[in-house]
């Protein structure tokens, strides 16, 4: 409920600042190929939300600084992307590749978009799933190697429409890497889908081909998003503070 007096513009309202500038990125673009790439901005001065607005486990209260993208708000946008994704990939056969640990909350809910879209229309498609771990954090900082974990033959990617999901892209190298290696198997067509793409000046260009959101270069925690394992099991994504990364922080020699 708004306060009276205090803001007679409900768009200035914190709580809908998100919400309305994702309607205008959706509504105002026609659905073609070039709209998917924008994504919902958040400015560098976005304040966020107070921790106490919302239900955050007690025993991560102290580590962090603000609620950044409240988990109603991550799953909108989320079923937008589902909706985007099939009409642009939906003539074949889609393998989704999810990237773990971090990508696997928003590869399961983006997927329980698309097979109820799947369902519920005349044309249906196979969706086949397969998984792959890229390592490349220790606490806040890229350690500029990038490890690639697990994964089944991806000789079986050959012929086929690729769907990578990813939890955030940050200065794009790691998934470089993998887009890389993946040409070699000769897929049909590749996409990535990111959650989170961070605007940062260690950024080497790279942008994906569906975006939920444009962050600042803040580091984030929650919805599957780490910090050396920690703050997986938050349902927002937030900001974590000094003392959170001093709390959880690793030997990294």
């Amino acid at each position: 409920m708004f306060t009276a007096g205090r803001r007679s513009d409900p768009s200035r309202h914190p709580l809908l600042r998100g919400r309305l500038a994702l309607l205008h990125v959706t509504r105002s673009r026609p659905l073609s190929a070039p709209s998917l790439r924008w994504a919902s901005p958040i400015r560098d001065t976005d304040p966020g939300y107070d921790l106490c607005k919302f239900c955050i486990p007690t025993h991560y209260m102290d580590d962090l600084d603000r609620v950044f993208i409240p988990h109603g708000l991550i799953m909108d946008r989320t079923e937008r992307l589902a909706r985007d994704i099939l009409k642009d990939m939906g003539g074949h056969h889609i393998v989704a590749l999810c990237v773990l640990k971090g990508g696997y909350k928003f590869f399961a809910d983006l997927l329980d978009f698309i097979k109820a879209l799947n369902r519920n229309t005349e044309q249906s498609i196979p969706l086949t799933v397969d998984f792959i771990r890229l390592k490349s954090y220790c606490n806040d900082q890229s350690t500029g190697q990038i490890r690639v974990i697990g994964g089944d033959d991806f000789g079986t990617l050959t012929g086929k429409n690729v769907l990578i999901v990813e939890d955030i892209i940050d200065t794009g190298r790691t998934m470089q890497t993998l887009l890389s290696m993946l040409k070699d198997y000769k897929p049909n067509m590749v996409k990535v889908a990111s959650l989170l793409v961070k605007r940062t000046p260690r950024s080497v260009g790279y942008r994906p081909d569906y975006i939920g959101f444009e962050i600042p270069d803040e580091f984030v925690v929650g919805y599957a998003l780490d910090y050396n394992e920690y703050f997986r099991d938050l349902n927002h994504i937030c900001v974590i503070n000094n003392h959170g990364k001093e709390k959880y922080k690793n030997n990294c020699a």
